[in-house]
């Protein structure tokens, strides 16, 4: 929960000195409360840092004070989190925000602006006005942050296609490998090394199934992730009755979800090619799309993993795609948050949604919320 603070009090105070009891109005204005920013920060690659940290709370700005004192104004708030992290209302499920890049700053939550003291009402007819205003109230909102995983390479395929392997093979990531559907449940990161010390990065997304665009299977909850990647790597098992086809299901899904999508560079890896022989898989060359690079590998023995680096370095460097990458930023997909899904995260997690938190601060505010004493 994020919480800006509450403005301070404009003071209500008349000035009576020694030789001059009527000095008038001097009450100062209240400080500004502070204010909940978002800032991104490209040294963070996760939210882990604020796992524990589950209430920020702003500064309250200060009372004003006699002979026309400013209160203080709160201290703001800087969360800092990964580029591509989004912002979700949790009760709602309503789209908030996004942090692309770094050092982009969002006002999460706007601190309250102080009340005006009496000494800013004085007038002509008014020389002697008892009434300030009070501060404007704090802002609080319950928050739910997403990452976006940041990836130069995709991998898109159905369950049990050989991504985990490829990016154990190609990366020293070490992602649960099993044979059985659905083993990767969490997407994961791995560094693939290049010549001369290039390298780029390579995301292992789990697997969908035809209509995860609709939220089947694993659905909505990783399809987020492909929108981040420079360029979409399909991966099909060489032993799949009809290669093509599974590649066109793949495709319909990323569409439906975002037509955009389809305008990332694309390339296509038939995978577990060490069960098939010379004279298969050229019959398999004459059946293939056409529109895109195909390569035949096998994670297992090595088999094509070198020209499978050469074609992917090609195609992330290509002048296209550099443009492509510039524009990607506008074609991106808010949709607002499932919320009944949410709520099986949490359980998965071993999170509890029902506890209510009290804090001392609230109880403390409600003693000091009284004005000060009129001194005349």
């Amino acid at each position: 929960m994020c919480r800006s603070g509450k403005g301070g009090k404009g003071s209500m105070h008349l000035r009576h000195v020694k030789y001059n009891p009527n000095g008038g109005p001097d009450g100062g204005d209240g400080g500004k409360g502070g204010s909940i920013i978002l800032r991104g920060n490209h040294n963070y690659w996760t939210l882990l840092h604020l796992k524990y940290e589950r209430h920020i709370f702003a500064e309250h700005g200060g009372n004003g004070g006699r002979d026309k004192c400013h209160g203080t104004d709160g201290k703001d708030i800087y969360i800092d989190v990964p580029c591509g992290t989004v912002v979700y209302n949790a009760e709602t499920g309503k789209y908030i925000c996004d942090v692309t890049y770094d050092g982009q700053e969002v006002m999460l939550l706007k601190g309250g602006r102080g009340g005006l003291g009496n000494f800013q009402f004085r007038t002509a007819t008014n020389q002697a006005p008892r009434y300030a205003q009070p501060g404007e109230p704090m802002q609080e909102m319950t928050i739910i942050l997403e990452l976006k995983l940041l990836a130069d390479v995709g991998l898109v395929g159905f369950p049990n296609a050989g991504k985990s392997t490829l990016v154990s093979t190609l990366s020293n990531a070490k992602p649960k490998i099993a044979n059985y559907p659905f083993t990767t449940m969490e997407p994961s990161l791995g560094i693939v090394g290049y010549r001369d010390g290039k390298s780029f990065v390579m995301a292992d997304i789990p697997g969908i199934i035809e209509g995860a665009s609709e939220g089947k299977g694993l659905g909505l909850r990783f399809l987020r992730h492909i929108e981040r990647n420079s360029l979409l790597l399909f991966m099909v098992p060489g032993d799949t009755d009809d290669i093509k086809r599974e590649y066109e299901i793949l495709l319909n899904e990323l569409q439906q979800f975002n037509p955009e999508m389809l305008d990332k560079h694309r390339v296509l890896a038939v995978t577990k090619c060490d069960l098939l022989d010379e004279e298969l898989i050229e019959m398999l060359c004459e059946t293939l799309p056409q529109d895109l690079p195909v390569v035949f590998i096998s994670a297992v023995t090595g088999y094509g993993l070198d020209e499978l680096k050469d074609v992917l370095w090609r195609e992330l460097n290509a002048e296209s795609n550099k443009i492509q990458g510039i524009m990607a930023e506008d074609s991106l997909v808010h949709r607002d948050k499932d919320m009944s899904m949410f709520a099986q995260e949490l359980a998965d997690e071993g999170e509890d949604e029902d506890i209510e938190y009290v804090d001392v601060e609230d109880v403390e505010d409600l003693e000091d919320f009284e004005y000060e004493d009129e001194e005349v």
